[in-house]
C-alpha cells in the first residue's frame, strides 16, 4: 500500500528507530544518558526545532517491549559498560554465569545420521569409560566459548528491565504493536520510515476503518530490526551489499523456559553446551536461572542439510536426552519460543551507513558464530552509534554517510565487535564439508585467531530421494510424502517415526504436541487489520516445488500443504521467527538472490515476556 494515492499523516522527527531489540535499546539508552540532564531538561536541543527536546521516537513489531525474543548467554561486556553497577538480582531471570560445561552426546536410540568418524568417536569413548548418560564432558572448554564474568538472562525480561528506565527519562517513546512497513528512500537518501496500513484485509486491501500507514520522516533512521526485519531487507536490495558479502548463513533456534521439579540440584548460572545431538549438526543449551528455572534449546543450522528438518520434534528429543533429562524430569512448560539467527558474520555486514541511516544488531552482521554470541555484540553496536550521533549533534553535524562512517562506523571498526568477528569471519566453512570438518575449522579459527580456517561452500539441497537413499525405499517415501500432504500436514514426524525414532512419550506438562506449546508456552497472537506478513512471489513456484522445505521447518506449524501445491498460512500461529524465509530453495529468475516467500511486516507473534 505505498501508492501516491492514498493519503497519509505525516509526522516529523529527528531520530526514528526501527526495533527495540538489543541493539536499538543499547542505541536509545546510550543516546538517552547525553540528551537528557538530570533534572529532566534537555542536553542536546532538537537541531531542527531549537528550544526543544530532542524528538526520538523507535517502533516495534511485537506487542510488549521484550515480546518475542531469546534467552541468552553472554559475557555481557557492552552491557555493563553502558551499566557498570548492574546488580542481576534487579532483572527476573538474571544470573552471573556460575560453571560451564561443554558436553559431547552420544545417540542413545541409534536413530540419528552419525558419519562413520563420529560413529567411532562414540565408540572410542564408550570403550574408554569416558561416557556418563550417553555424553562426554569435554575436560577443556576454549577460551572463545567462555563466557566467565557473564550473565544468564531472559531477554524478555531484560529489555523490560532497560525500557522502564529508558522511558522514564523522557528522553525517547517507544511504540510497541507497531511494524513498520519500509523505510522512506528519496534520491539515495533515507529520508524516514512508513507504519503499516491498518484496517485491512489479509490481501492489504482496504476495509472499513482503513487508516494509511504514517510516514514519520527523520534526519535519521536506525535499522535494529534483526534478520527478517522488513526495512533492513528492503534497504539491502535497494542499495545492494558490499562486493564479497551475502547472507546465506542462518540457523533456527527453539527454546523452552522450564520450572524444574522439586530437588533438582542446579546452580543459578549453570550453563551447558552441547553437540552431537539429536543430529551431530545439531548444538544445544541450557541455562539454570535463580529460582529453579532453566531455558533448554537447540539450534538448527542452514548447512543441517536435511529436506524435512524440524526444530520442534528435534527439541523434544533432545530434552529427553539422559544427560538432560535428569535435570528436566517432571517439569513444567513456562513458555515456548522461536527465533532465526542470521550467522554470516562478517560476510553478512550490509553498508553500516548512508545518507540519513544506520544499521546496527545483527542485521548488520555483527553476529559471532565462533564464540555463539549475538547480543552483547549488538547491544554494543548500537551503543557506539548512539556515541557518533551525540558527536555529530554537539558539532551540528548531518548525518550523511560521511559523517556516521567517520563517527559511528570507525568506532566500530576499532572496537572488539570487529576484531572478534573478524576472526569469527570464515569459522564455520568447514561444515559444509561435514560435521568433523567443521568442529575442526571451529578450533583452528579460534586458536588462530581466525589467521587459519578450513575452507567450505554452502551445497544444495538434497532431494528426499537421495538423502533417505538406503533408509526408505523411494516408492515408500513418495506414498509417505503424499499422504501427509493429502492430510494437510508436514512430514517430519512421519519421516522420523519411519528412520526409528521414538515416540515422543507426551506428559501433558512439559513433553507436549507442537499445538499445545503455541497454546501453552507462546500465546501466540494476530491482531486484526494487518495484512498477511507471509506471501508467496509466484504461487506457481510452490505448486512445481517437491521439497516445500517452508511447511517443514515452520517453528510455529503456522504453513501446512495446501489443496493446489501452495502452502496454506495460519498466522494466528505464526511466531516471526523467519524460518520459512530461510528455508525457501525456489530462488526468483529476475533476483537469484531472493526467494519465492516475500515476508513483510507484521503484527503480534510470541507473546511472553520470558522468551
Amino acid at each position: 500500500m505505498s501508492g501516491g494515492e492514498i493519503e497519509r499523516q505525516t509526522m516529523e522527527v529527528d531520530i526514528v528507530c526501527v526495533g527495540f531489540g538489543p541493539a536499538g535499546a543499547g542505541f536509545l539508552t546510550t543516546l538517552a544518558k547525553a540528551v537528557v540532564n538530570p533534572d529532566g531538561t534537555p542536553a542536546i536541543e532538537s537541531p531542527s526545532n531549537p528550544g526543544l527536546p530532542l524528538q526520538v521516537v523507535c517502533y516495534e513489531r511485537a506487542d510488549d517491549i521484550g515480546f518475542g525474543v531469546s534467552g541468552v548467554v553472554t559475557r555481557a561486556r557492552g552491557i555493563r559498560a553502558t551499566f557498570p553497577d548492574l546488580d542481576p538480582g534487579e532483572i527476573p531471570m538474571a544470573a552471573p554465569v556460575a560453571a560451564e560445561k561443554v558436553a559431547f552426546l552420544l545417540d542413545p536410540h541409534g536413530a540419528s545420521r552419525r558419519s562413520a568418524a563420529i560413529r567411532a568417536a562414540d565408540g572410542a569413548l564408550k570403550l574408554a569409560g569416558q561416557v556418563k548418560d550417553f555424553a562426554y564432558e569435554l575436560p577443556y572448554i576454549p577460551p572463545f566459548l567462555h563466557k566467565q564474568g557473564g550473565l544468564i538472562l531472559s531477554l524478555g525480561q531484560f529489555l523490560q528491565f532497560v525500557g522502564g528506565r529508558l522511558m522514564a527519562t523522557g528522553a525517547a517513546q517507544v511504540w510497541p504493536g507497531m511494524p513498520v512497513a519500509e523505510a522512506l528512500i528519496e534520491d539515495g537518501r533515507v529520508a524516514g520510515v512508513r507504519l503499516a496500513d491498518q484496517g485491512v484485509d489479509r490481501a492489504g486491501k482496504p476495509e472499513s476503518g482503513f487508516l494509511p500507514g504514517m510516514d514519520v520522516r527523520a534526519a535519521l533512521t536506525v535499522v535494529a530490526d534483526g534478520p527478517v526485519g522488513a526495512v533492513g531487507r528492503q534497504i539491502d536490495a535497494h542499495f545492494g551489499m558490499p562486493a564479497g558479502h551475502h547472507q546465506r548463513e542462518w540457523a533456527v533456534g527453539m527454546k523452552m523456559v522450564v520450572d524444574l521439579s522439586e530437588g533438582v540440584d542446579l546452580e543459578p548460572g549453570t550453563v551447558l553446551h552441547t553437540f552431537g545431538y539429536p543430529e551431530p549438526e545439531i548444538f544445544g543449551f541450557l541455562y539454570a536461572h535463580p529460582g529453579r528455572v532453566a531455558t533448554v534449546g537447540i539450534f538448527v543450522p542452514s548447512w543441517f542439510h536435511h529436506p524435512a528438518r524440524t526444530s520442534y520434534r528435534y527439541l523434544q528429543h533432545y530434552m529427553l536426552h539422559p544427560y538432560l533429562w535428569r535435570y528436566l524430569k517432571g517439569g513444567r512448560l513456562r513458555s515456548w519460543g522461536a527465533k532465526s539467527l542470521q550467522e554470516s558474520g562478517k560476510r553478512g555486514e550490509p553498508f553500516l551507513a548512508g545518507d540519513g541511516y544506520a544499521r546496527v544488531g545483527e542485521n548488520s552482521g555483527s553476529t559471532n558464530v565462533l564464540t555463539g554470541s549475538g547480543v552483547d555484540e549488538g547491544w554494543t553496536t548500537g551503543a557506539q552509534l548512539a556515541e557518533a550521533v551525540i558527536e555529530l549533534l554537539r558539532k551540528g553535524e548531518a548525518f550523511t554517510r560521511e559523517s556516521l562512517e567517520r563517527t559511528y562506523v570507525a568506532r566500530r571498526r576499532a572496537s572488539w565487535v570487529e576484531e572478534e568477528g573478524r576472526v569469527a569471519e570464515k569459522a564455520r566453512d568447514g561444515f559444509h564439508r561435514g560435521v568433523v570438518t567443521g568442529l575442526l575449522g571451529m578450533a583452528i579459527a579460534g586458536f588462530s585467531d581466525g589467521r587459519m580456517a578450513v575452507e567450505g561452500e554452502p551445497q544444495l539441497l538434497p532431494d528426499p530421494k537421495e538423502y533417505y537413499r538406503g533408509r526408505i525405499p523411494a516408492e515408500e517415501l513418495e506414498r509417505i510424502i503424499g499422504d501427509c500432504h493429502g492430510r494437510g500436514i508436514p512430514c517430519h514426524d512421519a519421516l522420523m517415526d519411519r528412520c526409528g525414532w521414538p515416540q515422543v512419550p507426551f506428559d501433558g506438562q512439559l513433553l507436549v504436541s507442537h499445538q499445545d506449546a503455541l497454546l501453552m508456552g507462546g500465546k501466540v497472537q494476530a491482531p486484526a487489520g494487518f495484512a498477511d506478513h507471509v506471501t508467496f512471489v509466484y504461487p506457481d513456484f510452490c505448486e512445481r516445488c517437491a521439497p516445500k522445505l517452508c511447511i517443514e521447518a515452520c517453528s510455529g506449524q503456522a504453513l501446512t500443504p495446501g489443496p493446489t501445491g501452495v502452502p496454506l498460512f495460519d498466522r494466528e500461529k505464526c511466531v516471526h521467527c523467519g524460518a520459512c524465509l530461510w528455508n525457501c530453495n525456489t530462488p526468483l529468475d529476475e533476483d537469484p538472490v531472493r526467494n519465492n516467500i516475500s515476508f513483510r511486516a507484521g503484527a503480534g507473534g510470541l507473546h511472553s515476556s520470558e522468551n
